[in-house]
């Protein structure tokens, strides 16, 4: 009755186990390899009793001292007791080349108040003052951050301004996000 009658020592079986061992382990073994995910999180929020953005952006410390070994020479060592003493005026500039802020579809300057280190995350802390509810029409954001060095980047931003949420994922080939109020 079908396969009942075969057993391991039949010369058949041992075989077919043999050819699908030898077609399935390299085919296991290619999905096993690990796959580096780059990914950024930056979060839009307004403040009305500030009258300003206030922007937190989440990045992947490993990420950003590999772009800053790259593009500025730096050995950054973020987050530890050897921490490069140029490292956060380098990151400041790289935001400033990288990152734009529009309201009401104008580019705005931004203050980089600074970073702090949660585990493997570098949090950066950017504000735009002087945004005023009444006349705040859209929120915008150019993020080019990693995309220069990692093609996989993707910069995932939540804005969330005057009751108004919208999420956009940004890659190198589309990266400008906007909230329409």
């Amino acid at each position: 009755m079908g396969f009942a009658h075969e057993t391991i020592n039949d010369v058949p079986m041992k075989k077919t186990i043999a050819f699908f061992l030898l077609i399935s382990v390299p085919l296991l073994c290619a999905f096993d390899t690990a796959h580096k995910f780059y990914l950024s999180v930056t979060n839009v929020e307004y403040s009305e009793k500030d009258e300003a953005l206030q922007i937190t952006s989440r990045i992947f410390i490993d990420d950003l001292e590999d772009l800053l070994e790259t593009r500025y020479d730096l050995q950054a060592g973020l987050g530890t007791e050897n921490e490069a003493e140029t490292a956060r005026q380098t990151i400041e500039r790289y935001f400033n080349s990288k990152f734009r802020i529009f309201v009401n579809g104008e580019e705005r300057a931004y203050t980089f108040l600074g970073s702090k280190y949660d585990k493997d995350l570098i949090i950066c802390f950017l504000e735009v003052r002087g945004v005023r509810k009444d006349t705040l029409e859209s929120v915008g954001l150019q993020n080019e951050i990693l995309t220069d060095l990692f093609i996989e980047q993707k910069n995932l931003v939540h804005f969330k301004v005057l009751g108004k949420k919208r999420s956009v994922v940004l890659i190198r080939e589309n990266n400008k996000g906007m909230l329409n109020l």
